[in-house]
């Protein structure tokens, strides 16, 4: 069994609670100096240390795991192209830093992407282009998804909330909508409208109406009902929230207070034990959920991908929702699984496939460049608004979790989980991909020197020149 060295992360995670060493020593029934050669990696963490800190923290014990670096090494590697181009950092160093030091290296990560902005502004504007003055590197979005991802895709206290209002006005599967209605209406006068205009749900409130468009399922109906509820009665813990990462009035500010309003809409009607012991139930069959709950796949998915309350934890699962080219407009997790933010995903990966056979759940054993496997299931869902002739959108919406979770789900049942060469080997993107032999690749390697010859072919589209060594 290998030994877990996790000084950083344990030094960190206690100066968040703002403890000494004294005190959470006396908690993990250590001395104070045992502890601090912990903290310095002098000594390992042992199995009894870390079943009493995952008690006294509420975090899986894969926290402490170097395989939960995967998504931060990802972004190193993106954020310090040039100087991996350059020889100056190695893939290895990169390594030890986001294990050892996770937040210098997020730091790095941020220097790095700012300085990558600031350059392709610089460019720009020596050519005469536009450029914008916003100095902020990331989109909004993309920072509520960091927002989200910093948290493993859990709101405590938000779900807790939520769990309550279910049981104080009712919240039973059958009849959602009725006591969603019944609540707007007696506790805030609000009327509802359903319509079939362009907007699929509208708040007016001067009228105190919450219009909703006919094309909505009960199940799409519920969840706006919810949101528009959440935003009604938890307004001020919204706002607080979103101010802990963002300042108020600020574009990412009011993305983030719209997606905790998302947030505890789903765990309002799809309350955190009661779905929680029925995914158990079912090994996390999604469609029997979704029948059960009279709810849309990928908002059964979503809410999944959230149960991770301490000591009432589901499986932990990455969610995503990408189109047919690649694009990924949802991307949360619960682990540390990584794709790239530049570069497109991997096209090996069975989200793609799921495209292929509309509506059937395609399975997949998937392992990444660190050996790390993972189980996912993908299935492609069309929405249409309803007219002919109209244009609809197509997704792939996936979930997956670390391998070692797999048998808890139905979908692995006839797999051989423990046979490596099952898998099928992905990436985190062709830009930052690892896998030197990849015949999809669309993209050279960062930092390695092609092998270019006028006489000769490959499978291979990128090839790497041997190293001198």
């Amino acid at each position: 069994m290998s030994k877990t060295y996790a000084g950083a992360r344990l030094r960190r995670l206690r100066e968040e609670r703002r403890m000494s060493q004294a005190e959470l020593a006396r908690v993990l029934a250590i001395s104070p100096s045992y502890l601090n050669q912990m903290e310095h990696d002098s000594r390992p963490l042992t199995v009894p240390v870390l079943l009493r800190l995952t008690e006294t923290f509420g975090v899986d014990p894969g926290f402490f795991s170097e395989r939960d670096t995967t998504r931060l090494v990802a972004d190193l590697r993106e954020a310090l192209t040039g100087e991996i181009s350059a020889a100056r950092v190695s893939p290895s160093d990169l390594a030890e830093l986001a294990a050892r030091m996770p937040a210098v290296a997020r730091v790095l990560v941020d220097l790095g992407r700012r300085n990558q902005v600031l350059s392709e502004r610089l460019a720009g504007a020596a050519d005469g282009r536009e450029t914008s003055s916003d100095d902020t590197p990331r989109s909004p979005h993309e920072e509520i998804r960091d927002f989200f991802y910093r948290r493993q895709n859990y709101l405590h206290d938000t779900d807790l909330a939520a769990e309550r209002l279910a049981e104080e006005i009712g919240i039973r599967p059958g009849e959602v909508v009725t006591a969603l209605t019944t609540r707007l209406a007696g506790a805030h006068g609000v009327r509802l409208s359903v319509e079939t205009d362009d907007h699929l749900h509208h708040y007016d409130e001067p009228t105190r109406t919450l219009h909703l468009s006919a094309r909505l399922r009960p199940g799409q109906r519920a969840f706006r009902m919810a949101t528009q509820l959440a935003l009604l009665e938890y307004g001020a813990e919204l706002d607080r929230q979103a101010a802990e990462d963002f300042p108020p009035g600020s574009p990412a500010h009011t993305l983030a207070r719209i997606g905790i309003a998302n947030y505890f809409a789903a765990a309002l009607i799809l309350p955190y034990t009661a779905f929680h012991t029925a995914a158990e139930e079912v090994r996390y069959d999604i469609e029997r959920l979704t029948d059960r709950y009279g709810l849309g796949y990928e908002t059964v998915c979503h809410r999944l991908s959230t149960l991770q309350r301490p000591r009432l934890r589901g499986v932990p699962f990455s969610f995503v929702r990408v189109d047919r080219a690649g694009n990924m407009s949802k991307r949360q997790s619960a682990t540390g699984f990584h794709f790239s933010r530049a570069g497109g995903t991997c096209p090996l990966w069975n989200v793609y496939e799921a495209f292929s056979a509309p509506g059937r759940i395609h399975v997949q054993i998937a392992e990444m460049p660190d050996g790390q496997r993972y189980l996912w299931t993908a299935r492609a869902l069309t929405r249409h608004r309803g007219g002919w002739g109209e244009p609809g959108k197509t997704f792939a919406v996936g979930l997956g979790c670390e391998i070692r979770h797999a048998h808890r789900l139905v979908y692995s049942d006839g797999l051989d989980l423990a046979n490596a060469s099952a898998a099928t080997p992905i990436g985190m993107g062709c830009r930052v991909c690892e896998r030197l032999d990849c015949p999809q690749r669309a993209a050279p390697p960062l930092g390695r020197p092609l092998r270019i010859d006028q006489n000769s072919s490959t499978f291979v589209p990128y090839p790497v020149a041997e190293s001198p060594d």
